[in-house]
This record gives structure tokens, C-alpha cells and sequence, in this order.
């Protein structure tokens, strides 16, 4: 199950603002001998639907349609610093 953990707030260069929505996967493994739930390695969209890579050290990588490179953005989120 994916279900959407917070988000997060990047800028480009210019100062553009992105949201980045944070998913995880949950997986129930009750029924298994580690009984509980596990999570997967995170996935980052952005609000407009665009995949969102992390690059450590506070950026991401925003894949923008018409742009081979990408969008690096930066956020200050004490989680992704």
C-alpha cells in the first residue's frame, strides 16, 4: 500500500517554489514470522505529477517534460539536509 508521508519544500536557482510529496509503501507482514509492518525505499513526486529523484545533501532532481537534464532544486527540510 502507498500511501503519501508529508512534503516537502524545494527551490530552483531562480526561486521557483516546488512541492515534493514524499510516498512510501507500507507492507503488512503479520502473517509472517517478523510480525509488523515494513516500509520500502521512498518515492518523491512533485505536485504537478513529476518524478522527483533525491540526490543527497538537500537536493532533488525534478524531471520537467521538454528538459533532458532535469531541474535541480534545493530544500532546507532538516530531514532531507
Amino acid at each position: 500500500m502507498t500511501q503519501q508521508e508529508r512534503t516537502v519544500m524545494a527551490f530552483d536557482e531562480q526561486g521557483r517554489e516546488y512541492m515534493i510529496d514524499v510516498f512510501v509503501s507500507v507492507r503488512d507482514l503479520s502473517e509472517m514470522q517478523h510480525a509488523g509492518a515494513t516500509r520500502d525505499t521512498p518515492a518523491f513526486r512533485t505536485r504537478d505529477g513529476h518524478e522527483a529523484i533525491y540526490l543527497g545533501n538537500g537536493e532533488f532532481m525534478v524531471k520537467v517534460p521538454g528538459e533532458d537534464a532535469g531541474v535541480t532544486v534545493r530544500t532546507d527540510d532538516s530531514e532531507f539536509v
